[in-house]
């Protein structure tokens, strides 16, 4: 019932309310600040309390202390005082996480990473840089500037790279460009008990290995239950010579749906192609104050060269009219394309405007192209019978769907309706051969569904792998498992 908890129909989360603290074994606070300097360790219940809870509905679990390391070796000092002392270490990189990856549910020492912030290894032969956790993707495109190179992995939210990599984080371009684990080429880990790990080995950034066990991908996704992520590698892209985007209105979700199914069976290279049901795309037009239909819409947007684009052009308005819709207009400026953007990414702001006052709730499921349809369709009748406001946007370029579920959490009818649909849409992913979490991550809030998408065989293997690397299970506890 861990989303019940997060829905406040349960009290907090674990054992611990929003300003609770336990003291810490003797000695610890001292040795820590003997590492770190006294500015870098807090025990203020301002801070704690803003350490202890991401942007999901999970109810605050701050930590015992907050630490800011400055470099690895601090963080390795620091991890190795905990480890000896049993303290529970939480790691923690923008706060911008959705199934409360950071809270603290056995409190312990939060490790605030956003001091380590250096950007290093760029090569723009071999299309890789290496970043620290205090490096956001905007932060990095930024300092890529003038290479010709770009980091396409755009989850909205100005997010640590590193935690992104924690989270398996994707996005809008995903489509094209994947998501976090193929653009990971190596990380720099620092596990429990302080000592240090290169997951491809020191300095390598191959494009691919068959040397032995993956151990990268092993830690993407591992939402800081193995290790801190204290460097990653990542593979740069091309910028593309040309872009264009457009808004495309269908009589249905069925048709806008189906068409992207046929836009990806076409092999027409779209870069994104993202879906608003008729709610959302009315609630992101007056929210953006744009001028579009509440209508069924796809956003698409198209990467190549100059000549290439116009034959793709063609190619996605004949796919788009055979079922039933049509383009608004292309998007060529940059401005014109930044401002449709700009518009996707403020969903969940638009959806919050449609019932002021109430509190969000974001799912978040992947199924196969194939299901798209029927699951869709399924989805949006379970939200009418449930009598939920719960507009629908999604990646559906690779099958991944949210729905912005917008409610009263102080009434608990309908946040218990809100649970029970979440409960459904899970296992009505499950059922049609997907997963119960495409992006987001399992955390806190999708514990039980891990267990029934995996299997008893397979969360015995993560648990092993779990005992191996942290036998005293003191990483980011009471999370994924």
């Amino acid at each position: 019932m861990a989303l019940r908890r997060a829905l406040r129909l349960a009290g907090a989360v674990g054992r611990r309310g929003c300003c609770s603290q336990r003291p810490l074994p003797p000695g610890l606070l001292q040795a820590l600040r003997a590492v770190a300097g006294d500015p870098n360790v807090s025990v203020a219940a301002a801070v704690r309390q803003q350490h202890g809870h991401d942007e999901s509905m999970h109810r605050c679990a701050p930590p015992d202390a907050v630490v800011w390391p400055h470099d690895v070796e601090q963080l390795q000092e620091m991890a190795a005082l905990c480890h000896r002392h049993r303290v529970p270490m939480v790691p923690f990189g923008t706060g911008t996480g959705l199934e409360g990856g950071v809270n603290a549910v056995q409190g312990g020492v939060c490790f605030d990473l956003s001091r380590m912030a250096a950007i290093s290894e760029l090569s723009v032969e071999d299309f890789s840089v290496a970043v620290e956790p205090g490096v956001t993707r905007k932060a990095l495109n930024a300092y890529l500037r003038g290479t010709g190179l770009w980091f396409p992995v755009d989850p909205g939210a100005d997010a640590s790279l590193c935690g992104m990599a924690a989270t398996g984080a994707s996005g809008t371009n995903a489509v094209r460009y994947g998501t976090m684990r193929p653009n990971v080429l190596n990380l720099r880990v620092v596990l429990p008990d302080g000592s240090l790990l290169h997951t491809a080995g020191p300095g390598r950034s191959a494009r691919k290995s068959a040397a032995g066990y993956d151990l990268t991908s092993l830690f993407v996704g591992s939402e800081g239950t193995l290790g801190f992520l204290t460097q990653a590698t990542l593979r740069l892209h091309p910028l593309p010579e040309a872009v264009v985007a457009a808004a495309c209105t269908f009589p249905s979700v069925r048709d806008a749906v189906g068409c992207t199914v046929q836009v990806l069976q076409a092999a027409v290279p779209v870069a994104r192609i993202e879906l608003l049901d008729e709610v959302m795309a009315g609630a992101c037009s007056r929210y953006s104050r744009l001028e579009l239909p509440e209508a069924a819409m796809l956003f698409l947007e198209l990467h190549g060269s100059q000549r290439g684009l116009a034959e793709q052009q063609q190619q996605a308005e004949e796919l788009v009219q055979l079922h039933g819709g049509s383009v608004l207009a292309w998007a060529q400026a940059v401005e014109d394309r930044e401002r449709l953007w700009a518009a996707r990414h403020s969903a969940w702001f638009a959806a919050l405007a449609l019932r002021p006052g109430c509190q969000g709730y974001s799912t978040d499921v992947c199924v196969p192209i194939s299901r798209l349809p029927d699951v869709v369709l399924e989805t949006q009748r379970d939200l009418r019978d449930s009598g939920l406001t719960g507009p629908m946007v999604g990646h559906v370029g690779d099958g991944n769907f949210h729905c912005i579920l917008v409610f009263r959490a102080d009434d608990p009818d309908e946040a218990q309706r809100v649970h029970d649909f979440a409960e459904r849409l899970g296992r009505r992913a499950l059922a049609a051969g997907g997963t119960c979490t495409g992006e987001h991550g399992v955390g806190l809030g999708k514990r039980a569904l891990l267990r029934e998408e995996l299997g008893a065989a397979g969360l015995e293997a993560m648990r092993r792998i779990k005992d191996a690397l942290d036998p005293l299970h003191l990483m980011n506890p009471g999370k994924v498992l």
